[in-house]
């Protein structure tokens, strides 16, 4: 029987989560009975609500229990299946968590779901065509709903969420101003996400020096922003929109 590795958390971080948290264990892979499907996990996805779930307190959803997996959104390939729907082989998305296997009750509704990697890698599901992809199209074009000539500002522009927006807002005609920390983080931006510019939020110690990086990329003001940090820089790109702006914030 194959070796499951999992990862668990063991204790709550108080702060920054470090490997302290976490607990590497093996377990055999259980049996699958009557409606369920083995799943092999190839991509793991990494987001920020991961670090909220493993507080305990009132939330959007439920606290990360103690002692078990680590909840986390996976991509992976039926191994063995007793489900009429999904068959050795099939590339799934679901919620198997932080481990190599995981057992799916297939019955349960959105518990999993069958994806064509034909024209899509499989790790985009996780991705551009995944939870960080909707986020970005729904804040995008049904709240900000940019038009073509207006200007578009997205902090952490390099992440999941703002990698796509921004490359959404160049496809609708806009001029697209990033903001993200560091040099090479601003290079990517730029250079392969395709954005007109994009500010180092690192390279400006003071909402003054912050501002004026701003007002040189955004002549114009600004028409829409896709907000996903706060503070500092959410302060710094209000103070530079236009009247009627719209923001989204993620």
């Amino acid at each position: 029987m194959p070796i499951n590795q999992q990862i668990i958390l063991k204790s709550r971080p108080q702060g920054k989560a470090t490997v302290d948290n976490f607990e590497m264990r093996e377990a055999a892979v259980p049996v699958i009975k009557a409606g369920q499907v083995l799943v092999r996990h190839q991509f793991l996805s990494l987001d920020p609500y991961m670090r909220g779930r493993m507080n305990e307190g009132k939330s959007y959803a439920a606290a990360q229990p103690l002692d078990s997996v680590m909840i986390g959104g996976t991509v992976g390939v039926v191994e063995a299946s007793a489900h009429e729907n999904f068959q050795p082989g099939d590339t799934v998305v679901g919620m198997g968590g932080w481990q190599t296997y995981s057992v799916v009750d297939a019955n349960e509704p959105g518990a999993i779901r069958k994806v064509s990697t034909s024209h899509v890698p499989a790790s985009a599901y996780l991705g551009p065509v995944g939870m960080p992809g909707v986020t970005g199209w729904m804040g995008l074009t049904q709240i900000c709903k940019p038009k073509a000539g207006e200007t578009l500002v997205v902090s952490a522009a390099s992440g999941a969420v703002g990698s796509v927006v921004g490359q959404l807002g160049k496809s609708m005609g806009c001029r697209v101003v990033g903001i993200a920390g560091g040099a090479e983080k601003c290079r990517y931006v730029t250079q392969d996400l395709g954005f007109d510019a994009c500010i180092d939020y690192k390279a400006h110690a003071d909402s003054k020096s912050l501002y004026g990086a701003l007002k040189a990329a955004t002549p114009d003001g600004v028409d829409a922003y896709f907000e996903n940090v706060g503070g500092i820089i959410m302060d710094t790109v209000l103070a530079r929109t236009n009247p009627f702006a719209r923001i989204a914030t993620a």
